[in-house]
Protein backbone atom coordinates (compact mmCIF):
# COMPACT_ATOMS: atom_id res chain seq x y z
CA UNK A 1 0.00 0.00 0.00
CA UNK A 2 1.52 3.38 -1.22
CA UNK A 3 3.01 5.89 1.84
CA UNK A 4 1.65 9.34 1.94
CA UNK A 5 3.28 12.27 2.90
CA UNK A 6 0.70 14.98 1.87
CA UNK A 7 0.55 18.55 3.10
CA UNK A 8 -1.12 19.13 6.66
CA UNK A 9 -2.54 22.73 8.66
CA UNK A 10 1.14 22.20 10.76
CA UNK A 11 3.53 20.58 8.14
CA UNK A 12 3.67 17.57 6.79
CA UNK A 13 1.25 14.68 7.80
CA UNK A 14 1.91 10.44 7.29
CA UNK A 15 -0.42 8.66 5.61
CA UNK A 16 -1.42 5.21 3.93
CA UNK A 17 -3.57 4.87 0.78
CA UNK A 18 -5.31 1.95 -1.05
CA UNK A 19 -6.95 2.86 -4.66
CA UNK A 20 -9.62 1.03 -6.33
CA UNK A 21 -9.13 0.69 -10.06
CA UNK A 22 -12.46 2.21 -10.77
CA UNK A 23 -12.35 5.97 -10.74
CA UNK A 24 -15.58 6.76 -9.57
CA UNK A 25 -15.23 4.23 -6.48
CA UNK A 26 -16.44 5.90 -2.80
CA UNK A 27 -13.91 6.96 -0.59
CA UNK A 28 -13.38 6.85 3.12
CA UNK A 29 -11.42 7.99 5.52
CA UNK A 30 -10.24 6.37 9.04
CA UNK A 31 -9.30 8.14 11.92
CA UNK A 32 -6.98 6.53 14.81
CA UNK A 33 -7.54 7.11 18.23
CA UNK A 34 -5.87 9.36 20.82
CA UNK A 35 -2.61 10.22 19.86
CA UNK A 36 -1.67 10.80 23.37
CA UNK A 37 -2.54 7.21 24.66
CA UNK A 38 -0.59 4.88 22.07
CA UNK A 39 -2.97 5.54 19.25
CA UNK A 40 -1.58 5.68 15.66
CA UNK A 41 -2.96 4.74 11.92
CA UNK A 42 -1.81 1.08 12.43
CA UNK A 43 -3.85 0.40 15.21
CA UNK A 44 -5.45 -2.76 14.90
CA UNK A 45 -9.84 -1.00 15.03
CA UNK A 46 -7.78 1.48 11.96
CA UNK A 47 -5.82 -1.74 10.16
CA UNK A 48 -9.22 -3.79 9.95
CA UNK A 49 -11.71 -0.86 9.01
CA UNK A 50 -9.25 0.36 6.63
CA UNK A 51 -8.96 -3.16 4.84
CA UNK A 52 -12.70 -3.64 5.54
CA UNK A 53 -13.60 -0.28 3.35
CA UNK A 54 -11.21 -1.62 0.88
CA UNK A 55 -12.82 -5.24 0.24
CA UNK A 56 -15.95 -3.09 -0.12
CA UNK A 57 -14.78 -1.35 -2.99
CA UNK A 58 -13.55 2.52 -1.68
CA UNK A 59 -10.55 3.89 -2.23
CA UNK A 60 -9.07 4.23 1.57
CA UNK A 61 -6.75 6.15 3.15
CA UNK A 62 -6.13 6.72 6.81
CA UNK A 63 -2.90 8.75 8.39
CA UNK A 64 -1.15 9.58 11.34
CA UNK A 65 -3.25 12.81 13.09
CA UNK A 66 -0.38 15.34 13.94
CA UNK A 67 2.84 14.87 16.52
CA UNK A 68 2.36 10.60 15.19
CA UNK A 69 5.28 8.41 13.66
CA UNK A 70 6.21 10.92 11.00
CA UNK A 71 3.28 13.63 11.12
CA UNK A 72 4.72 17.07 12.13
CA UNK A 73 3.58 19.29 14.75
CA UNK A 74 2.08 18.76 18.20
CA UNK A 75 -0.99 17.13 19.78
CA UNK A 76 -3.43 19.89 20.10
CA UNK A 77 -6.68 18.66 22.15
CA UNK A 78 -8.46 17.96 18.88
CA UNK A 79 -8.95 20.98 17.59
CA UNK A 80 -5.83 20.53 15.54
CA UNK A 81 -6.63 17.15 14.67
CA UNK A 82 -9.71 18.08 13.26
CA UNK A 83 -7.98 20.32 10.74
CA UNK A 84 -5.95 17.62 10.01
CA UNK A 85 -8.67 15.38 9.10
CA UNK A 86 -10.27 18.02 6.70
CA UNK A 87 -7.27 18.32 5.30
CA UNK A 88 -6.59 14.61 4.65
CA UNK A 89 -9.98 14.65 3.50
CA UNK A 90 -9.22 17.40 0.94
CA UNK A 91 -6.41 15.93 -0.19
CA UNK A 92 -7.93 12.31 -1.09
CA UNK A 93 -11.43 14.34 -2.58
CA UNK A 94 -8.53 16.07 -5.17
CA UNK A 95 -7.27 12.43 -5.96
CA UNK A 96 -10.79 10.95 -6.43
CA UNK A 97 -12.52 13.85 -7.82
CA UNK A 98 -15.64 11.62 -9.50
CA UNK A 99 -15.85 9.88 -6.31
CA UNK A 100 -20.06 10.01 -5.53
CA UNK A 101 -20.03 8.77 -1.68
CA UNK A 102 -17.67 9.67 0.70
CA UNK A 103 -17.39 8.26 4.36
CA UNK A 104 -15.69 8.72 7.70
CA UNK A 105 -14.82 6.29 10.35
CA UNK A 106 -13.15 6.81 13.18
CA UNK A 107 -11.85 4.91 16.54
CA UNK A 108 -12.06 6.50 20.13
CA UNK A 109 -10.91 9.74 19.86
CA UNK A 110 -11.33 9.48 15.94
CA UNK A 111 -14.85 8.78 16.37
CA UNK A 112 -14.75 11.77 18.09
CA UNK A 113 -13.13 13.88 15.23
CA UNK A 114 -14.82 12.22 12.68
CA UNK A 115 -18.43 13.33 13.95
CA UNK A 116 -16.96 16.47 14.20
CA UNK A 117 -16.02 16.16 10.56
CA UNK A 118 -19.35 15.48 9.81
CA UNK A 119 -20.25 18.91 10.72
CA UNK A 120 -18.04 20.49 8.41
CA UNK A 121 -18.76 18.58 5.42
CA UNK A 122 -22.05 18.21 4.17
CA UNK A 123 -20.58 16.00 0.89
CA UNK A 124 -19.51 13.27 3.89
CA UNK A 125 -22.76 10.42 3.56
CA UNK A 126 -22.44 8.10 5.93
CA UNK A 127 -19.99 7.50 8.85
CA UNK A 128 -18.82 4.54 11.66
CA UNK A 129 -18.32 5.24 14.95
CA UNK A 130 -16.52 2.67 16.92
CA UNK A 131 -16.72 3.02 20.62
CA UNK A 132 -17.16 6.51 20.64
CA UNK A 133 -15.86 8.18 24.16
CA UNK A 134 -19.30 9.79 24.63
CA UNK A 135 -18.12 9.90 28.88
CA UNK A 136 -14.87 11.87 28.01
CA UNK A 137 -15.87 14.21 25.23
CA UNK A 138 -18.80 16.58 24.74
CA UNK A 139 -20.71 15.55 21.66
CA UNK A 140 -23.45 18.08 22.01
CA UNK A 141 -22.51 19.97 18.45
CA UNK A 142 -24.28 16.66 16.70
CA UNK A 143 -27.10 19.01 16.34
CA UNK A 144 -28.51 18.29 14.16
CA UNK A 145 -26.27 14.98 12.60
CA UNK A 146 -26.31 15.63 9.29
CA UNK A 147 -25.94 12.01 8.05
CA UNK A 148 -26.77 8.73 8.89
CA UNK A 149 -24.40 6.37 10.44
CA UNK A 150 -23.43 3.32 12.31
CA UNK A 151 -22.11 3.45 16.06
CA UNK A 152 -21.13 0.17 17.71
CA UNK A 153 -19.30 -0.72 20.69
CA UNK A 154 -18.39 -3.60 23.31
CA UNK A 155 -20.33 -4.40 25.74
CA UNK A 156 -17.49 -4.99 28.54
CA UNK A 157 -15.90 -1.40 27.44
CA UNK A 158 -14.94 -0.17 30.68
CA UNK A 159 -12.87 2.84 28.52
CA UNK A 160 -15.93 4.66 27.05
CA UNK A 161 -18.79 2.43 28.88
CA UNK A 162 -21.49 1.63 26.93
CA UNK A 163 -24.25 3.22 29.49
CA UNK A 164 -23.03 6.38 27.93
CA UNK A 165 -22.71 5.24 24.56
CA UNK A 166 -26.89 4.66 24.92
CA UNK A 167 -27.57 8.18 26.00
CA UNK A 168 -25.59 9.47 22.60
CA UNK A 169 -27.58 6.71 20.84
CA UNK A 170 -30.60 8.27 22.26
CA UNK A 171 -30.22 11.77 21.79
CA UNK A 172 -29.14 11.27 17.87
CA UNK A 173 -32.11 8.83 17.61
CA UNK A 174 -34.48 12.01 18.62
CA UNK A 175 -33.39 13.65 15.40
CA UNK A 176 -35.12 13.80 12.34
CA UNK A 177 -34.23 13.10 8.90
CA UNK A 178 -31.24 10.80 9.79
CA UNK A 179 -30.93 6.84 11.04
CA UNK A 180 -28.53 6.12 13.64
CA UNK A 181 -28.31 2.08 13.34
CA UNK A 182 -26.46 1.23 17.24
CA UNK A 183 -24.87 -2.25 17.34
CA UNK A 184 -23.12 -3.92 20.14
CA UNK A 185 -20.54 -6.56 20.07
CA UNK A 186 -21.27 -9.25 23.18
CA UNK A 187 -18.18 -9.04 25.88
CA UNK A 188 -16.00 -6.85 23.94
CA UNK A 189 -13.61 -4.34 25.45
CA UNK A 190 -12.77 -0.99 23.91
CA UNK A 191 -10.15 -2.62 21.87
CA UNK A 192 -11.74 -5.35 20.56
CA UNK A 193 -8.95 -7.54 21.76
CA UNK A 194 -9.87 -11.16 20.27
CA UNK A 195 -9.96 -11.96 17.12
CA UNK A 196 -11.71 -14.15 16.19
CA UNK A 197 -14.25 -13.33 19.05
CA UNK A 198 -14.38 -9.36 18.84
CA UNK A 199 -12.93 -8.19 16.06
CA UNK A 200 -14.05 -10.13 13.64
CA UNK A 201 -17.46 -9.57 14.49
CA UNK A 202 -17.14 -6.14 14.30
CA UNK A 203 -15.86 -5.70 10.97
CA UNK A 204 -18.96 -8.13 9.87
CA UNK A 205 -21.50 -5.58 11.33
CA UNK A 206 -19.58 -2.72 9.61
CA UNK A 207 -19.39 -4.63 6.03
CA UNK A 208 -22.92 -5.56 6.69
CA UNK A 209 -24.30 -2.15 7.35
CA UNK A 210 -22.02 -0.25 5.05
CA UNK A 211 -22.85 -2.63 2.27
CA UNK A 212 -27.08 -2.08 2.89
CA UNK A 213 -25.87 1.78 2.39
CA UNK A 214 -24.24 1.21 -0.69
CA UNK A 215 -27.07 -0.44 -1.95
CA UNK A 216 -30.28 1.64 -0.91
CA UNK A 217 -27.62 4.30 -2.47
CA UNK A 218 -27.55 2.72 -6.37
CA UNK A 219 -31.36 2.47 -5.98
Amino acid sequence: MPELIFPGPEGRLEGRYHAQHAPDAPIAIILHPHPQFGGTMNNRVVYNLHYAFHRMGFTVMRFNFRGVGRSQGEFDQGIGELSDAASALDYLQAMNPNSKHCWVAGFSFGAWIGMQLLMRRPEITGFISVAPPANMYDFSFLAPCPSSGLIINGTADRVAPPKDTHVLVSKLREQKGITITHEEVDGADHFFRDDEVHMKPMIDTVQTYVRRRLTENTR
